[in-house]
């Protein structure tokens, strides 16, 4: 981003997914000026001014604080709990600008819901970034509505890409992103877990056997990093034919984790599906 083409942009709370996003735009060099945010106490908000230098509005004190936040901006981020984000849309909708771009970080709620709480028109997008993001390697979906540009995704994206890697999918693949990346870092995380308990039963003590398994997934992960790494290829280079590898990952091939992890991130997608129909109906 060069300065004469920054956007104004609102965070409309600023937990950790949010949170996250604006420290990681801040890094990438705009400028503090170009920001605004809220929170829910006064407290936060005046550690996240200080921290930050960007304008914040507190809820606690100021009743108008979302809708005085998105005053003005080019791009909106709504990043509260799924359940609030049609209630925060029903709030600010009098205060955007036709051309303001909205984006909902949260799971769970559809375009047509968010369009049906918001102005005639006004362009939209679903983002759904994982975990990851608050390290500035997230990976991050985004969906535009019908109203929103090319223009308006590419800034949105740009955005984004601070914290990761952006991909754009249509609507009825959220769910797929939800089950594969939304909740894929707790799927790295339990084998982590797996393999640290694994190797205290071969005899390792707990302490050498965590710092076993957290390092090697990921330095695994280092590796898997540049954007030409392939999975597959990476493993058949570690896996000598009749040797310990091969005998470890036919193990897990013939105990079935493929299909296991196929119908755990068909739960996920599928839980997604029933967040939807909870909070659209």
């Amino acid at each position: 981003m060069t300065e004469t083409t920054e956007p104004v942009i609102a965070f409309l709370g600023s937990g950790s997914m949010n949170g996250s996003i604006l420290r990681g735009v801040l890094a990438s060099g705009v400028s503090p000026e170009r920001i605004r945010a809220t929170t829910r106490s006064e407290g936060s908000g005046r550690a996240l001014a200080e921290e930050t230098g960007v304008q914040v509005y507190s809820s606690e004190t100021d009743g108008e604080a979302n809708a005085r936040a998105v005053d003005g901006a080019d791009l909106v981020l709504l990043g509260v709990k799924p359940y609030a984000i049609l209630e925060m849309c029903d709030e600010v909708r009098d205060a955007l600008a036709p051309d303001t771009l909205v984006v909902s970080v949260a799971a769970g709620i559809t375009l047509a819901a968010m369009a049906d709480h918001l102005p005639e028109g006004q362009p939209i997008v679903r983002a759904m970034p994982n975990t990851p993001s608050s390290a500035g390697r997230g990976v991050i979906s985004v969906t535009p509505g019908q109203h929103t540009t090319e223009a308006q995704l590419a800034s949105i994206s740009d955005v984004l890409s601070q914290v990761g890697t952006v991909v754009t999918v249509p609507e009825e693949l959220i769910r797929a992103v939800t089950g594969v990346s939304g909740s894929g870092p707790a799927y790295v995380f339990l084998l982590a877990e797996m393999m640290q308990k694994a190797g205290e039963k071969l005899g390792l003590e707990p302490e050498v056997a965590r710092v076993l398994a957290k390092e090697t997934v990921s330095g695994a992960g280092v590796l898997l990093s540049p954007e030409d790494a392939d999975a597959e290829a990476l493993r058949k280079a570690v896996t000598s034919p009749n040797g310990t590898t091969e005998r470890a990952i036919n193990t897990f091939l013939d105990g079935g984790i493929e299909k296991l992890v196929a119908d755990a991130a068909g739960a996920s997608a599928a839980r997604g599906d029933e967040m939807e129909q909870e909070y659209c109906g």
